[in-house]
């Protein structure tokens, strides 16, 4: 749900096969000011599903895309044009994805920012128009092969297809004194069951053992009483669980019931400021939540000209800190924006394609963790996989350390289906 480096196997693709239909869409936009009117606006569309079985994770991700447009209006827009902000609801549908790009394409948007776990439904019908994309890798390949190179991620730069093993998960998890390891995953869903495949195999490179790799658990599953028996015949003492926050936690219950003796568990998922006051945050006591991005809770420059757009155009104070799904469409808008800056007065979809990948050392204002050189990226996930681990602690969010951790990729390993 990212690379496809050791976290970002997993995160919000978990819902991808296990979605239905639907034709709504929800279409709105910001009021920003300080964009002159005497140049025609510029429209970016935001593709996000705030509806549907993905909603739990992405309903919030407007919030970063639009105080990140509302931002750049404000300090005069792109060379005087006015950012339009569209955000369409792909309502986790298959069909409905397709809609809402093609929706965002008759609108004349100039660039269309992904914020979804099915963009790849429908990610030919941008390169067919010749229109950037930019977003998140979480969804699936197309971030990193032919004939997609309009499409740039802002948050890993692109993607290996193979989806490498990296030593990051195993390393960890075996410092923190794990020894047997027990790995879930979704069935339904390619990018979830590879995230627990790839775990286990970096725990055994780190020289663990693996007692579980279950990627059986059907999406949305919470019970698993059956799952935590066999953990614990197989003396379970290390956890990974690439799911959702409701499958991951009743899956953390369980073993917790059955008297499984847990010395480290690791979630992709619920580094989330709603998670603090939840049911679960007493079960998840001591459990460490990976991010790709910079906490706010680590501030530097970036994080707090973030933290004071969030307060100042969408209302949401410094505590809420942000979640995955509002970096994400904020490091997606503020790509664009870039590629617009860089494609001259008059800014065209081909000339800002041309501008990214011309874009030699970017990293979100120093949200993420690496730079990333847009002119040799594609096809190829990071040299390193880096983010931060963060423990569940009686007040709170507490950073194991103020640096990345960071791991590479294992020779010769991949999680892809041949």
């Amino acid at each position: 749900m990212k690379r496809l480096r050791w976290q970002r196997l997993i995160t919000v693709g978990t819902v991808a096969a296990t979605v239905g239909s639907g034709i709504g869409l929800t279409i709105g936009s910001a009021d920003p000011a300080g964009a002159s009117s005497s140049k025609s606006p510029l429209t970016i569309a935001l593709i996000v599903s705030e509806t549907g079985p993905a909603a739990s994770q992405f309903a919030d991700g407007p919030i970063g895309f639009k105080a990140r447009v509302a931002q750049q209006n404000a300090q005069g827009g792109i060379d005087g044009h006015k950012i339009v902000p569209l955000v369409i609801d792909d309502q986790t549908s298959p069909t409905t994805v397709v809609t809402a790009v093609q929706e965002a394409i008759s609108k004349g948007a100039i660039g269309i920012v992904s914020d979804s776990p099915l963009f790849f439904e429908a990610a030919k019908y941008p390169n067919q128009a010749g229109i950037p994309v930019t977003g998140g890798t979480f969804d699936g390949p197309e971030w990193g092969t032919q004939p997609y190179t309009n499409m740039f991620a802002s948050d890993t730069g692109s993607i290996n297809p193979k989806y490498p093993v990296n030593t990051l998960g195993g390393n960890f998890l075996k410092s923190k004194g794990g020894t047997v390891l027990g790995s879930y995953g979704y069935g339904v869903s390619p990018s979830s069951t590879r995230s627990a495949v790839a775990t286990a195999k970096s725990f055994e490179h780190a020289g663990g053992k693996t007692g579980i790799v279950d990627t059986s658990i059907p999406f949305g599953g919470v019970d698993f009483t059956t799952e935590a028996l066999v953990a614990k015949s197989k003396k379970v003492n290390a956890l990974y669980a690439g799911m959702d926050n409701n499958s991951n936690f009743a899956l953390a219950t369980s073993l917790k019931q059955a008297g499984v003796k847990l010395k480290v568990v690791t979630f992709p998922t619920g580094y989330e400021p709603d998670v603090i006051n939840s049911p679960a945050w007493s079960v998840v006591q001591g459990f460490y939540f990976e991010t790709t991005f910079r906490p706010t809770a680590i501030p530097n420059a970036g994080t707090v000209q973030f933290a004071k757009a969030l307060q100042k155009y969408q209302g949401r104070p410094p505590a809420q800190f942000p979640t995955f799904n509002i970096y994400e469409s904020w490091l997606g808008a503020d790509l664009m924006i870039k590629g617009l800056q860089l494609a001259g007065p008059n800014p065209t979809s081909a000339a800002v394609i041309k501008a990214l990948r011309g874009v030699k050392s970017y990293n979100g204002n120093g949200l993420l963790p690496i730079s990333i050189n847009y002119s040799t990226i594609f096809g190829h996930d990071l040299a390193k996989s880096c983010g931060w681990f963060m423990q569940a602690q009686a007040k709170g969010f507490v950073p194991v350390s103020t640096t990345p951790i960071c791991g590479t990729d294992i020779p010769g390993t991949q999680t892809a289906t041949p």
